[in-house]
């Protein structure tokens, strides 16, 4: 059995490096076969990664911008060269169908375009005679070691919102990516290296909490990104900043989504089924909560219902061109029975399951982890369904009597990552979209994740720093700032100024 295992090596100064001690399995959630084994690194593997960042960051702080640029040029053709063997891997390991792990590697190629433009991305001010033959200028500096900590639910596509940007802005970096899906971030550490990255510049560790609290507290890392759950945001956040460095932690998520009388129903249950059922509901941006106005619900729902229905459910890890499935398993066996524990306290305290994904069965895979797309009516505030992020393939619905109602009801969240609106209405998108409380807004738009050149903006619980992951912000967290004021005074130069 052992030996059908795909290999999960460390990654640290140019040198893959097997696991020698601890484990933890890597499933298939399709299946629930184990597919890897992640090593459980600690001190020692980050210490070392860091140290070798640390060492490569000179040379590569004084590559010029362009022949960085050219680094991630080679990258992304070889991105596109490795795509199938990419998106499959995330499939595997994840679990999401292959369209959507298509999606999750595109989505990831943005980052790395994005990152091709990091010459004029890089950028400074100038102005001549601030004062009497003084000029001053802006320039944009590495910072040095940056960290990435990422999450199972998008394996190639967060990592990459990462590390393309910090090198290309000339620093070095340490990967740990979760140990549920660590094999996409082999692969990308993999085709990297073949788009001739000097050996130290990109490290990956794995491990778990050891591993983060090292990375952490260690002096010589300058910057940490992350993405996961609420709580371990804030940890991430309140931990690294008490250790000097820059953080940006994105948290949870509970998104609301407002469906007012005038709806394109059609649309809109295209587009609600989207973003409650895709990746399984395991998406920050998921929309997890429909808010219906007034008649929207009557007028919303059967369809809802028939669609959410009509989804079929099954292995994921089938290959080209096997028939897919709509939606695939969840990522364990635990999160599949936190879920149906979070369904089962809404019916507990009066909510009406209208369209039951529990207890689905995979004839082909009796031990993957599967739940059908459920839809709960009747949800109330006070229900830890409406508070807790359930991330899982859960649509609650909230009955509202008007838009100012549903304002409210969003706004009481505790998160701020997204929200939405459809409605035929120009007022009433413009109310939303201006009170609203959250980072990302859509207007019959059901995921209104941004792309690349624009920032991902969560704010409250969704997010703790100052500066987001992506665009323009991105750049600026990976920098620094220094101000460079000029004066020159005349020297004896002979007469080469002299007509």
């Amino acid at each position: 059995m052992t030996s059908t295992l795909t290999p999960c090596p460390h990654l640290i100064g140019g040198e893959w490096l097997p696991a020698t001690g601890a484990t933890t399995p890597v499933f298939n959630p399709s299946t629930g076969d184990t597919i890897a084994q992640c090593p459980v690194g600690g001190a020692a593997e980050v210490n070392a990664a860091v140290e070798a960042a640390h060492a490569a960051f000179p040379a590569w702080r004084e590559t010029p911008a362009v022949e960085r640029a050219r680094v991630f040029f080679r990258y992304r053709q070889l991105i596109e060269q490795n795509y199938d063997t990419l998106c499959a891997t995330v499939s595997r390991e994840h679990g999401k169908t292959l369209s959507e792990a298509r999606g999750d590697v595109h989505r990831g190629l943005e980052n790395i375009e994005y990152a091709c433009g990091v010459p004029t991305l890089l950028f400074g001010d100038t102005l001549e005679n601030l004062a009497r033959g003084v000029d001053c200028e802006t320039i944009n500096q590495p910072l040095g070691v940056c960290v990435g900590i990422t999450p199972f639910n998008f394996p190639a596509m967060v990592p990459l919102w990462m590390f393309p940007l910090a090198l290309a802005c000339g620093n070095t970096f340490v990967l740990k990516p979760s140990e549920k899906v660590p094999l996409t971030a082999v692969l990308l550490g993999e085709l990297i290296e073949k788009a001739g990255l000097p050996k130290g510049v990109f490290n990956i560790v794995h491990g778990g909490r050891e591993a983060v609290d090292t990375l952490l507290t260690h002096p010589k890392v300058r910057a940490v990104s992350f993405v996961g759950s609420t709580p371990i945001a804030k940890y991430i956040y309140e931990t690294g900043t008490r250790h000097g460095k820059r953080v940006q932690a994105n948290g949870g998520a509970k998104n609301y989504i407002v469906i007012m009388p005038d709806a394109d129903i059609g649309k809109t249950v295209e587009a609600l089924s989207t973003a409650a059922f895709g990746c399984a509901g395991e998406r920050c941006m998921a929309g997890s909560t429909a808010l219906t106005v007034g008649a929207a619900a009557e007028r919303l729902l059967p369809d809802l219902v028939t669609a959410a229905r009509a989804i079929k459910i099954g292995r994921t890890d089938q290959p080209a061109p096997a028939a897919q499935p709509d939606m695939g398993p969840v990522i364990t066996s635990q999160h599949r029975d936190r879920v149906l524990s979070l369904v089962a306290s809404g019916e507990q305290e009066g909510a009406k399951v209208i369209a039951d994904g529990r207890g689905l069965k995979v004839a082909d895979a009796p031990r993957g982890f599967y739940l059908g797309a459920t839809i709960v009516d009747g949800v109330q505030a006070n229900m830890t369904l409406a508070r807790e992020e359930v991330f899982g393939p859960v649509l609650n619905v909230m009955r509202m009597d008007d838009l100012d109602a549903a304002i409210a009801q969003a706004n009481a969240s505790a998160f701020g990552n997204g929200a939405a609106i459809f409605t035929a209405n120009g007022r009433a998108a413009r109310e939303f979209k201006h009170r609203v409380k959250a980072g990302m807004v859509g207007i019959n738009v059901g995921v209104p994740a941004t792309m690349a050149m624009f920032p991902f903006t969560g704010w409250d619980d969704s997010f703790y720093g100052d500066l987001h992951i992506q665009g323009k912000e991105a750049v600026q967290f990976y920098t620094q700032q220094k101000v460079v004021t000029t004066r020159w005074f005349g020297g004896d130069v002979g007469d080469v100024w002299k007509k």
